[in-house]
């Protein structure tokens, strides 16, 4: 009998790989993006501190949008939203081991284009 490999392990080795590469700060904060069946997260992470900085999801009141894409783009405007009024405009992009392609990818053009830089 052949066990197919845990998709979410795999994502999560892919993950720590990439988090042992990048770190965010308080001037530069990690912005991370955690994907589930039915919501999408977004966190500005200080890493230095171990805080959140600012957070968004779609379980936020201000989140709208049918498709499961439109509301991980409002999240991406709502992330940006908050930065702002954070005093934070740089970031380093953590795309949780997740594809950039789909939701992961609307999120972080909709925060690209609300000003955020990455």
């Amino acid at each position: 009998m052949i066990l197919k490999p845990d998709k979410n392990k795999i994502r999560q080795r892919r993950h720590m790989r990439v988090r042992g590469k990048i770190s965010g700060t308080a001037e530069r904060p990690r912005l991370s993006v955690y994907r589930s069946n039915k919501n999408i997260y977004a966190q500005l992470i200080d890493d230095v501190k171990g805080v959140t900085l600012a957070s968004a999801s779609t379980q936020d009141s201000e989140v709208s949008g049918k498709t499961k894409t439109e509301q991980a783009a409002s999240v991406g405007e709502l992330i940006a939203k908050r930065a702002q009024d954070a005093k934070i405009s740089n970031v380093v992009f953590d795309r949780g081991g997740y594809l950039y392609h789909g939701r992961v990818e609307a999120l972080a053009n909709a925060a690209r284009e609300n000003g955020l830089k990455f």
